[in-house]
C-alpha cells in the first residue's frame, strides 16, 4: 500500500494558500527554516513520521494530519495516508474534520468575549440567563432499610454558575444507557436531538435532575451546550452567528464552522471501519447541517484554522492585529479551576491518562484540561500545559512554557486515546532545546 504524505514546504502557511516562504509578520504562521531552527531535530521527527505511517499501514487508522508550531513557526505540517480510506483519496493538509469536542474551548471563548464586555460575569446564576434552572433539583442516592436504594430530589444547595459550565462541575452529565437513571433521562429527553434548538435543549435539561450538587464534583457533561445557550442570551444572538462574527471571521479561520458548504464537501475526512464489530463509526458528514447548534461538539475546522485559533492564544489573546480577548482572561481560562476539595465522576476510567485529577497532575481550567504537577501523569508535558481533544479523533495541546503548542487531526474514535498519547511522546522526544 502507498502512503501519501505531503509536505507543509508544498501546501500553506496557515489560513492562506500563499508561499511557505513568506516572511514573518504577514498574515498567517510562518514556516521555520529548518526544525533545527525552532530547537526540534530532523531526523527525531522522522520518528513521529514513521510511526504514523506504520500506523496507516496497520489499519490503525485513516490517515492524520500534524501540525505543530514553536516560537511562533510551523514546525512540522504534515499529513499521512487518507482522507477516505475505501476511495483512496489521499489526505491533505487543508482537509476538514468533524472535531467535537474541540468546540468546547471556542464556546468558552465566546463566552469570556461576553465577560470582557459585561454581559455576563461567570460568578452569575445559570438560571439569570435562563430562568427554569432556578427550580431544577438534584438526584440523591438514599438507601432504604431493605438496603434498596431510591432517589430523592433536593434543591441545589447553591445555583449552577456560568463557571460551573466552563469547569464541568455543574452536576449536569452526558446520557448513557442503564448506567443510572439520571443519565438515562437524558437518553429518554432526547437532550441530543439534532433537529432542536438550543432553547430547546436547555428547557428540555433544566427539567431533569442534577447528577450532583453544583460545585462538588467533576462530570464531563453537557455543560458547554448549555454555555452555548448561555452565549445566546446574553448576546441576543444565534451560537453560530456569535462565534462566526466575533471569532471566526477575524481569525480568518474560514473552514471552522458548524457545517461547511457543499463546495467544500470534498475536503471532508471519512472514518474507516473499525473497533470490535468492524464498523464505519457515526461521524456526519462535514456539510451535513443540523438546527442544533451544539456548544460541546458541533464544529468542524482545519489543522491550519485550530492553529489560529491558539496562535491567538500563544500571543496574549490576539492574532494579526485582531485582539479577541485579554492577557488575564487566558490567565484565567488556563489556570486550574477546580476547587481542592473536589471529586470525580464515576465514568473517569474512560479518560485514563487525560484524567484531570490531581492523582494524574492534572486540573480542569475553562474550556480545556490543565497540567497541575510534573511526574504524576505517564505523558510528558509542563506544568501549565492545556489540552482537549474530540470523540471522533482529533486533539491539541499547549505549552505555554516551552512555546509549544501541536494540533492533531483524524477521524479515528477507536485510536483516539493512543495517538494521543503516542503524539506527546514523539512530539517531546524531537524537541531538543
Amino acid at each position: 500500500m502507498t502512503m501519501f504524505r505531503t509536505a507543509a514546504a508544498a501546501a500553506l502557511v496557515l489560513g492562506m494558500a500563499l508561499p511557505v516562504a513568506r516572511p514573518a509578520g504577514a498574515q498567517g504562521i510562518p514556516k521555520a527554516q529548518s526544525p533545527e531552527e525552532v530547537g526540534f531535530l530532523s531526523t527525531r521527527l522522522k520518528n513521529l513520521s514513521d510511526r504514523i505511517n506504520e500506523g496507516v499501514k496497520n489499519n490503525e487508522l485513516p490517515g492524520a494530519v500534524v501540525l505543530i508550531v514553536r516560537n511562533g513557526k510551523v514546525v512540522m505540517f504534515d499529513s499521512f495516508g487518507f482522507r477516505d480510506k475505501e476511495a483512496k483519496v489521499a489526505m491533505t493538509n487543508d482537509t476538514i474534520f468533524r472535531i467535537a469536542s474541540m468546540t468546547k474551548p471556542i464556546v468558552t471563548v465566546a463566552a469570556m468575549i461576553l465577560m470582557e464586555e459585561g454581559k455576563l460575569t461567570l460568578a452569575d446564576p445559570v438560571s439569570r440567563y435562563i430562568p427554569a434552572f432556578a427550580e431544577t433539583k438534584v438526584a440523591v442516592p438514599k438507601k432504604k432499610d431493605d438496603g434498596t436504594v431510591e432517589i430523592a430530589l433536593e434543591p441545589q444547595a447553591r445555583p449552577m454558575t456560568v463557571q460551573d459550565l466552563m469547569r464541568h462541575t455543574s452536576g449536569l452529565t452526558y446520557g448513557a444507557i442503564g448506567a443510572n437513571p439520571v443519565k438515562q433521562s437524558y437518553l429518554d429527553m432526547k437532550v441530543n436531538d439534532r433537529g432542536q434548538s438550543n432553547a430547546e435543549m436547555a428547557e428540555k435539561l433544566a427539567r431533569l435532575a442534577l447528577l450532583y450538587q453544583p460545585g462538588t464534583t467533576w462530570e464531563y457533561s453537557m455543560s458547554t451546550d448549555l454555555l452555548g445557550r448561555v452565549v445566546e442570551v446574553a448576546s441576543g444572538m444565534p451560537l453560530d452567528k456569535f462565534i462566526e462574527e466575533r471569532i471566526t471571521k477575524p481569525l480568518k479561520m474560514g473552514d471552522t464552522a458548524f457545517e461547511v458548504p457543499a463546495d467544500k464537501k470534498a475536503r471532508g475526512a471519512r472514518p474507516m471501519k473499525e473497533g470490535p464489530k468492524n464498523e464505519v463509526p457515526a461521524v456526519p458528514d462535514v456539510t451535513e447541517k443540523f438546527t442544533w447548534r451544539s456548544g460541546g461538539g458541533g464544529m468542524v475546522s482545519t489543522a491550519a484554522d485550530y492553529a489560529r485559533f491558539l496562535q491567538m492564544f500563544a500571543n496574549g489573546g490576539q492574532l494579526d492585529g485582531v485582539r479577541l480577548i485579554s492577557r488575564k482572561t487566558i490567565d484565567l481560562m488556563t489556570a486550574d479551576a477546580l476547587p481542592p476539595d473536589i471529586k470525580m465522576g464515576a465514568d473517569m476510567w474512560r479518560f485514563a491518562a487525560l484524567e484531570p485529577s490531581a492523582r494524574m497532575g492534572q486540573g480542569f481550567g475553562l474550556g480545556f484540561a490543565v497540567r497541575t504537577d510534573v511526574g504524576r501523569n505517564p505523558l510528558p508535558g509542563t506544568p501549565g500545559d492545556y489540552y482537549w481533544g474530540g470523540a471522533y479523533g482529533t486533539y491539541f495541546w499547549h505549552d505555554p512554557k516551552e512555546r509549544l503548542f501541536v494540533v492533531y487531526m483524524m477521524q479515528s474514535p477507536a485510536a483516539r486515546l493512543r495517538y494521543r498519547y503516542l503524539m506527546r511522546d514523539l512530539v517531546y522526544q524531537a524537541m531538543v532545546n
